[in-house]
């Protein structure tokens, strides 16, 4: 729960990469409408070439599979547009990677605002628009969460508004709390290095050990060894 580039270098040159992993992408469980979703680098390698992109779309498939019991996860592709042409050389090309690989379930390109309504179970993408997406999630959902509490807060109607529906609401809020996932792991590595965020409460890092130990226990590396395979 410290710098995160120093744990990456301590990922990449201590632990090391599976054989053939040029880049080890950070996942992070994001929240949506139908449940969670994985993004993936959400802050690794800010700099990606279309065939890693490819690889971390079978890595997450993995992931997926062995951490959410997704057995066919769909896979989106972050772009500035759902049309096939939108987008940069980076993401034409990993379109045109991703459309033709057997055994993944490409869905096409997902523009960030359908994120939060579960519009693909992997999206995939360089850690620069990764990392911009993540952020800009946190931060807006931290923003409407104080402005609900304090609508809440402004009178005694909605106080007692507020005791009516406290109940529904703290079970609603619950099911969009990302620290209930842990950590973002990096994937690919030979072993298991997990990124809490430096703020960390005793919680995330709680629900961290346990996704470590889920992490191990349903042999998600290996299964990474036969997709890259």
């Amino acid at each position: 729960a410290g710098s995160t580039g120093a744990l990456l270098a301590a990922g990449t040159f201590l632990v090391g990469r599976l054989p053939g992993v040029a880049r080890t992408p950070l996942a992070a469980i994001i929240p949506t409408k139908r449940g969670a979703s994985l993004l993936l680098d959400s802050g690794a390698n800010v700099d990606s070439k279309p065939e890693q992109l490819l690889q971390y779309a079978k890595m997450g498939k993995a992931y997926m599979q062995c951490m959410m019991n997704l057995q066919d996860p769909s896979i989106g592709l972050l772009n500035i547009g759902a049309e096939e042409e939108k987008g940069n050389a980076l993401t034409k090309a990993a379109y045109a990677l991703l459309s033709q690989e057997e055994g993944l379930r490409f869905t096409g390109n997902v523009e960030a605002r359908d994120i939060s309504f579960g519009a693909a179970d992997i999206v995939v993408t360089d850690a620069f628009a990764g990392n911009v997406a993540l952020k800009m999630y946190e931060g807006s959902a931290s923003m409407l969460l104080g402005e609900v509490k304090s609508a809440l807060k402004e009178g005694v109607l909605t106080l007692i508004g507020a005791a009516l529906i406290q109940k529904a609401l703290k079970k609603k809020l619950k099911a969009f709390d990302a620290k209930a996932y842990g950590g973002a792991p990096m994937l690919g590595l030979k072993g298991l290095v997990v990124k809490a965020h430096g703020n960390a409460t005793e919680k995330e890092i709680r629900n961290t050990v346990v996704q470590c130990r889920t992490f191990i226990q349903n042999r998600t590396t290996e299964r990474m060894k036969e997709m890259l395979a």
